[in-house]
């Protein structure tokens, strides 16, 4: 009898398109799931029947009580080296195996730019008024050549959002907590002195920083409010980074000129959360590791931690599982 494999959230049913899942074909029936189980119940029951999960990024905790409920589960396989919604040593007592995958840092640059380009120029604004009828042009966007662009962390994503605001001939600062002089320096960009003195001299403001306790809630309502009138705030890096209500509350008085946001810290986003309809808000539905490239890496990779498991060798080992 061949294993079970759940592919949870393939929104675009492409994860069987995506790679090639031959390799396991003979062992392994896989089953993908497009839609979202939001709660603990639904995915027990859902899942039941399965000895192999694969799921996508951190949309989905597996904790202690959800393990438990899942005697079958064998091998569990989370997009990315790096899960901090998995609890490893629970699955190590249920005897759960948790592997990772490569992950590119090139998706989330790019939609990085191809949101703080939409702000810029008005672009949802002027297509929806263009296909229905509406004025010929009613915005006036803004330059980038010779504004400064700041980062919230310099690494392997924020060095290369920089990158292309030095191509842009924007002025580049950035800072984050542990960020140095010869960091800076390697590439190229000037370090702000403080997180309030970035705040206040940008123009755009682009956050790329891990989740942690140090940066839950980093930018709340005081630090908004250091931000310029003129001035937008992106976040493709995590929700919880930036105060909801605070965001909401700045977008509704017209305090900063707008946002940019591709992470919520509830995905799916509810059919009535006010993020749905705030103003002065691009908002896209977490975007920003999704490109055909980014699921041929996650989808190749977790056959192969398969393969590797039904051989008795499992490869990208997570948590010590």
């Amino acid at each position: 009898m061949k294993l079970r494999c759940a592919v949870l959230d393939d929104f675009q049913s492409a994860a069987t398109a995506a790679a090639d899942w031959t390799p396991v074909a003979d062992e392994v029936e896989v089953v993908s799931f497009p839609e979202h189980f939001a709660t603990e119940d639904e995915l027990a029951a859902a899942l039941a029947d399965f000895d192999l999960v694969v799921t996508l990024r951190e949309r989905v905790p597996f904790p202690g009580t959800l393990l438990a409920r899942l005697p079958r589960l064998r091998l569990l396989i989370a997009s990315g080296m790096r899960n901090s919604v998995i609890d490893y040593a629970a699955a190590e007592r249920h005897g759960v195996t948790v592997c990772g995958t490569a992950s590119s840092s090139t998706p989330p640059v790019e939609l990085t730019w191809a949101l703080l380009l939409g702000l810029a120029r008005g672009l949802v604004t002027e297509a929806n008024s263009l296909r229905a009828g509406g004025p010929w042009q009613s915005t006036v966007g803004v330059d980038l050549h010779g504004r400064r662009l700041g980062l919230l962390g310099l690494g392997k994503i924020g060095s290369r959002v920089a990158a292309v605001g030095l191509a842009f001939g924007m002025e580049v600062s950035a800072w984050s907590q542990n960020l140095t002089k010869e960091r800076v320096a390697e590439v190229g960009v000037q370090l702000a002195s403080s997180k309030e003195e970035l705040l206040s001299t940008s123009d755009f403001v682009s956050i790329h920083l891990a989740l942690s306790d140090r940066t839950r809630g980093l930018l709340g309502a005081p630090e908004l409010a250091l931000m310029r009138r003129t001035a937008h705030l992106v976040n493709t890096s995590r929700a919880a980074i930036v105060d909801q209500d605070a965001l909401l509350a700045a977008l509704h008085a017209g305090t900063i000129a707008g946002a940019a946001v591709d992470v919520f810290e509830t995905e799916p986003l509810p059919a009535d959360h006010p993020m749905r309809t705030a103003p002065r808000l691009l908002a896209t539905p977490h975007l920003g590791y999704v490109s055909r490239a980014n699921y041929a890496t996650y989808y190749g990779h977790a056959v192969e931690d398969i393969r590797a498991y039904l051989d008795g060798a499992p490869v990208r080992r997570l948590g010590g599982a």
